[in-house]
């Protein structure tokens, strides 16, 4: 049997998870002071970061079916090089609209059409690896692979922001261009040490897989896919409100201790999913009943929060919860089809989650107006119900 160790290319798809995630993220750590210095409104903000998850959730069940019929590297080649052609037009268009700024309008329709197009390309990579580790790494031992790349995800959405707010202190255009620099960083590594594969699908017989949310093999991992990047970003966009309301901290500060929670965050994920890396002999079901169980805690006894040390120890223990829960979804995907299907589960796991990216931050904001507390006791009770069915599910399963 071999282990997570012998997929091939594992460390190229750690790098490129890493160092795109940072990419993704340094723009969603500069894009207010750039929407301030361009005249435009917040809400301009929110609406690019809301199309690159609409582009992300339409897309990412096609690149994972596309990767199982012309080969994963060859997907991941494509969307690279476009990713990065894009971005480096993003940063030379906001460089130039600073110092000269253009009307609003032309303004607000690059900023969310090149950050949607970001979105669209972004969103081959994370089910191509991922079918790429499930085409090489044996059943049962696909989860601590999967955590790899998860680590990697959680490190750039620490690293990320804090190098992009460094430097922004410095120069906010420089921010983006070395953004940019970072998918062309992955396309190398990338073409490099990732060794080219016949595509998954050549091998099977029949129409070309077509797997849709709905296909009863993939249910939970649906379900836990959605659960939890729901929660995860409704407790992003509702931190900062959180901070000043209860806490009645001053904005400044309110934006520090916001900082601080997602940082603790990131923390969480990491020393979760080295844990998951530890433990191959944990099935995914498992993970994800006691992952879900101990975030719903978390994210629950947030409504009882009243001094800052209260709300990083419970974003930290959420997020613990959400480390053992991510890699699991996608392993569980992986094992619950066949190898020409890869592709498509992973794609369809993924559109899921971008359906979450664009659900969430709506659903934290509707529910924050009725009360500061209720985003987190609605995200506790639905992680509290996908302990639940994951438990159940798993009975007399390994």
């Amino acid at each position: 049997m071999r282990s997570i160790s012998a997929v091939s290319g594992l460390p190229a798809l750690v790098f490129a998870a890493l160092v795109g995630t940072m990419a993704m993220m340094a723009f969603v750590a500069v894009i207010g002071p750039v929407v301030r210095l361009l005249g435009l409104s917040e809400w301009h903000a929110g609406l690019s970061v809301t199309a690159a998850g609409v582009l992300w959730m339409l897309s990412a069940r096609r690149w994972g079916a596309l990767s199982d019929r012309i080969g994963r590297r060859r997907v991941l080649l494509t969307a690279l090089a476009a990713y990065a052609l894009i971005y480096i037009a993003l940063a030379v268009y906001v460089d130039t609209a600073l110092q000269s700024p253009p009307a609003v309008w032309l303004s607000v329709l690059a900023l969310v059409g090149l950050r949607a197009l970001v979105g669209l390309f972004y969103a081959a990579v994370p089910p191509t690896a991922a079918a790429l580790v499930a085409d090489e790494a044996p059943p049962g031992r696909r989860a601590g692979a999967m955590a790899k790349l998860g680590t990697a995800n959680a490190v750039g959405m620490v690293v990320g922001p804090a190098a992009a707010g460094w430097i922004a202190f410095q120069n906010l255009s420089l921010t983006l261009y070395v953004a940019a620099l970072l998918p062309v960083l992955a396309l190398l590594v990338i073409a490099w040490r990732l060794p080219a594969t016949a595509p998954a699908a050549t091998t099977a017989t029949g129409p070309r897989p077509r797997l849709s949310w709905r296909d009863r093999r993939l249910r939970l991992p649906v379900l836990a896919v959605f659960a939890a990047m729901t929660s995860v970003t409704v407790a992003q966009v509702t931190v900062g409100f959180f901070a000043i309301d209860r806490l009645r901290l001053p904005p400044a500060e309110g934006a520090r201790m916001a900082g601080l929670a997602l940082t603790a965050v990131g923390v969480g994920l990491i020393v979760a999913q080295v844990a998951v890396m530890k433990l191959t002999s944990v099935p995914p079901r498992r993970w994800i009943a006691l992952g879900a169980l101990v975030s719903a805690v978390g994210f629950a006894t947030v409504a009882l929060v009243q001094l800052p040390w209260q709300l990083l120890a419970s974003y930290a223990v959420a997020a613990f919860g959400m480390g053992f829960v991510f890699p699991s979804f996608q392993a569980l995907a992986a094992d619950s089809v066949d190898a020409h299907e890869q592709g498509a589960a992973a794609g369809a796991v993924a559109s899921v989650q971008g359906l979450g990216m664009v659900i969430g931050p709506m659903l934290g904001t509707l529910l924050y107006r009725v009360t500061p507390s209720a985003p987190y006791l609605v995200v506790g009770g639905v992680l509290g119900v996908l302990a639940v069915v994951a438990g159940l599910h798993g009975r007399g399963v390994r």
